[in-house]
């Protein structure tokens, strides 16, 4: 009879452990992508032949997962398309492009701590846009966070010079584009559900890219190394589909609080997958921006979480 009883909590075991393996493989496959952009650029393509490769080999699994979440549910009037555009053109494609155009001029581990501030952005557009407080545990851990990630664009801007501010401004847009998505995709959340909404603006996303591609590149330019087309399809699949996928099954299995925490093995693997693959260096400059970056992030996740936080 014990071993009945025992059943349910097994079985809420299983599903913990099951959604903190998620969380993890997703937010590693997260942090490849900037490694696989990075070993792309070593075969001469731009950064916009590359995430059109990218958004090309993605586009049909977006389609089906809007199709597949919208099934039975009503269809999206003209504001939804609105606002779906909208968040497409922001959180997945001007995104993505200052991204990928940040990630020729700087490193991928620097690349990473910048995105991975993106909460903190969240929460400042919060606060300007809707007036909502910021209480002294969140700026704690905001100032800490943003003080390792000087200390490594400082040494990166000592040995690269000019090219590392450009870079990082470019890849600090891309958060802050993000973060406006964010910020304005709550709403919509509610009323489309995440993998609809999900699939539908990364669908946007994919005709921006498509697009930006035709405007400004004649179509010889699509013949490229086989290699990109290789390291293309693996970034949309490995580093784009598929995280988005175990992300959300993770959040539905442990929560959106304990997901991000896991994240944080995101940019430690990108730094070590950094050093293996593309022979950048770790030193004490990246290991102490690092541990500081992380150590704010989780200070202000964990102040955003307390009851009485100011929301």
């Amino acid at each position: 009879m014990s071993e009945v009883k025992d059943l349910p909590a097994q079985a809420a075991q299983k599903g913990v452990a099951l959604g903190l393996t998620l969380a993890v493989l997703g937010a590693i496959a997260f942090s490849g992508k900037a490694i696989i952009v990075k070993l792309a650029y070593r075969y001469g393509v731009d950064a916009v032949t590359l995430l059109m490769y990218r958004m090309l080999f993605a586009l049909p699994v977006f389609l089906l997962m809007a199709w597949w979440a919208g099934r039975g549910k009503a269809a999206l009037t003209r504001k939804d398309w609105l606002g779906v555009v909208g968040l497409g053109f922001s959180g997945y494609y001007l995104a993505s492009y200052l991204d990928f155009a940040g990630l020729a001029y700087i490193s991928a581990a620097l690349e990473r701590l910048i995105l991975y501030l993106n909460p903190t952005l969240v929460v400042i557009f919060g606060w300007v846009v809707y007036k909502r407080g910021i209480t002294w545990g969140q700026f704690a851990g905001m100032l800490v966070s943003y003080c390792g990630v000087l200390l490594v664009f400082g040494h990166e801007v000592g040995a690269q010079g000019s090219d590392a501010v450009w870079g990082a401004l470019l890849v600090l847009a891309s958060a802050i584009s993000y973060a406006v998505y964010m910020v304005y995709s709550g709403e919509m959340v509610k009323r489309l559900g995440s993998m609809r909404l999900v699939g539908l603006a990364s669908s946007v996303a994919c005709f921006f890219c498509i697009a930006q591609f035709l405007i400004t590149h004649p179509l010889s330019a699509m013949q490229v190394a086989p290699q990109v087309l290789w390291l293309s399809l693996l970034n949309s699949t490995a580093c784009t589909v598929a995280p988005v996928l175990m992300v959300m099954m993770a959040i539905e299995r442990i929560g959106a609080g304990m997901t991000a925490q896991t994240g944080m093995i995101g940019p430690l693997s990108t730094i070590l997958m950094g050093v293996w693959l593309l022979d950048e260096q770790l030193d004490v400059w990246m290991v102490a921006g690092t541990s500081l970056v992380m150590v704010g992030i989780f200070v202000f996740t964990r102040w955003a979480r307390k009851p009485g936080a100011a929301k």
